[in-house]
């Protein structure tokens, strides 16, 4: 199956707060969020703490057609905390 995969700005927020705030494509199978999918380094600071500028974590979303994730890619560019997106 597809996945779009992300780059999400997380500057400004507490935790996966930035990722919550996306709002999802509606036919998705499956999203995933963390380190695991890109980041811009390790934290260096407290869980607590709000992240700092220019810190972006990377996600994927699978779905179901290769079609289905190019109307995906377009619906992610268009929010604030997007980055990148790119369909595999």
């Amino acid at each position: 199956m597809p996945k779009v995969k992300l780059k999400i700005d997380i500057a400004g927020t507490v935790g996966d707060d930035a990722w919550r705030e996306i709002e999802h494509f509606d036919p998705i199978q499956g999203a995933w969020f963390g380190a695991k999918y890109g980041s811009s380094g390790e934290c260096a600071h407290a869980d607590d703490a709000p992240h700092p500028r220019g810190e972006w974590r990377g996600a994927a979303v699978q779905l179901q057609t290769k079609l289905l994730a190019q109307y995906a890619m377009s619906h992610y560019l268009g929010q604030k905390r997007v980055m990148d997106a790119d369909a595999e």
